[in-house]
């Protein structure tokens, strides 16, 4: 490692999101000094759940994050599979890749997960800038050469991009071409008292579109929606407790009981799903993309944040491991692009099939495929 650090001493992270957080926490930890921007000038999220599958648990281990991830949350072992009157079809166990004393899956708060992640990587040593972002990036043969919106400026030996969907730095690096596209559907998701048989995921599916309750902890579960929507539609925010209720006509028991509680509209999380694939490599000289930033996914697999975080696990891994920056960047794109890949195709097709109202849509085969193909080492 002494190698290395000899050519890594200070890093800068643009975007403090799960994946930067996760890669602020991983370099901290190899002795490298990090710096991160966060455009929003308050660091919060938007206040739902999310689901953390086997290799998440795995990926948090690794971090040496888990227990205080763990604490977060609430743990689950299977996926139950129910038909639109919430009757259960199928049953798919997870793998405890962490080890036997650990769970298979966690549902958490995506805001008990940002307050873990922000206290670890404070602790670190991570320097936080929040309200400022990138506005010039200069390269050469030794570092880059970094201006910021607050106007400052920095030099650094190694830029990630971890700034999301609509990347500053993608957009510096790769140009306005590399942009993501509308998938057709958007995504409801708001938060509930927990049911006591909301014990682990349960996804519900029906034609065109697909549910789920997610536990997050002893007394809060979220349900998330999916439907079919014109590009372009702007609903009222006033109305969509009514507009999410009415797109769940299909369902009965336990979720068609919950719409009468869909009263707040202020309480709903409404985003649309957005599909996108950084072609070739991921980084150019000394900027690298991870997460978001290079491979979005549909929420159908619940693996959104699980690739942003194993990009962090593998890039900490790739840099400490070289003796050359351009060598660890070419490690990062041998490990990660098929996997994320795999991910993104199946997570799409099950998107491309609920729009088609397709018939034929093995939805349990592809999540066993998923949870197999992710159990693998990254």
């Amino acid at each position: 490692m002494g190698g290395l650090l000899a050519l890594v001493k200070r890093v800068l992270i643009v975007g403090g999101g799960i994946g930067g957080l996760c890669l602020a926490t991983a370099l901290c930890d190899r002795g490298i000094a990090v710096d991160l921007v966060e455009v929003k000038q308050e660091w919060t999220v938007y206040g739902v759940g999310i689901i953390q599958q086997s290799n998440v648990v795995r990926a948090m281990a690794q971090l040496g994050l888990l227990d205080r991830y763990l604490s977060a949350g609430l743990p689950f072992e299977e996926v139950r599979i129910t038909d639109p009157a919430f009757n259960v079809v199928g049953r798919i166990p997870g793998f405890r890749l962490a080890g036997p004393d650990y769970p298979a899956n966690m549902g958490l708060s995506r805001l008990r997960l940002h307050e873990v992640l922000c206290a670890v990587a404070l602790e670190k040593g991570a320097a936080v800038r929040l309200g400022a972002t990138v506005t010039k990036l200069v390269q050469d043969a030794d570092g880059v050469n970094v201006s910021f919106t607050d106007a400052t400026a920095a030099r650094y030996d190694l830029v990630v991009g971890a700034d999301g969907l609509h990347s500053t730095v993608r957009g510096m690096v790769f140009g306005a071409d590399s942009a993501p596209r509308y998938s057709g559907q958007v995504v409801w998701r708001v938060n509930f008292a927990r049911r006591p048989q909301v014990d682990c995921l349960i996804a519900t599916n029906g034609p065109g579109t697909n549910a789920g309750l997610v536990p997050l902890s002893d007394d809060l579960m979220y349900m998330y929606l999916t439907s079919e929507e014109p590009e372009g539609q702007r609903l009222d925010p006033a109305t969509l407790h009514s507009e999410m209720r009415a797109r769940m006509a299909l369902f009965t028991g336990l979720i068609g009981e919950l719409r009468a509680e869909i009263t707040d509209p202020a309480a709903i999380v409404l985003r649309r799903i957005d599909m996108f694939f950084q072609p070739g490599d991921w980084f150019r000289g000394r900027v690298v993309l991870i997460g978001d930033a290079a491979h979005p996914t549909t929420p159908h697999l619940g693996q959104g944040a699980g690739v942003v975080i194993e990009d962090a696990v593998v890039l900490a891994d790739e840099l400490t491991a070289r003796a050359d920056i351009a060598e660890a960047l070419r490690g990062f794109m041998t490990r990660r692009p098929d996997r994320c890949k795999y991910l993104c195709d199946a997570s799409e097709s099950i998107c491309r099939a609920e729009i088609a109202r397709s018939a034929t849509l093995d939805r349990p085969g592809i999540v066993k495929r998923m949870l197999l193909k992710t159990a693998e080492p990254i």
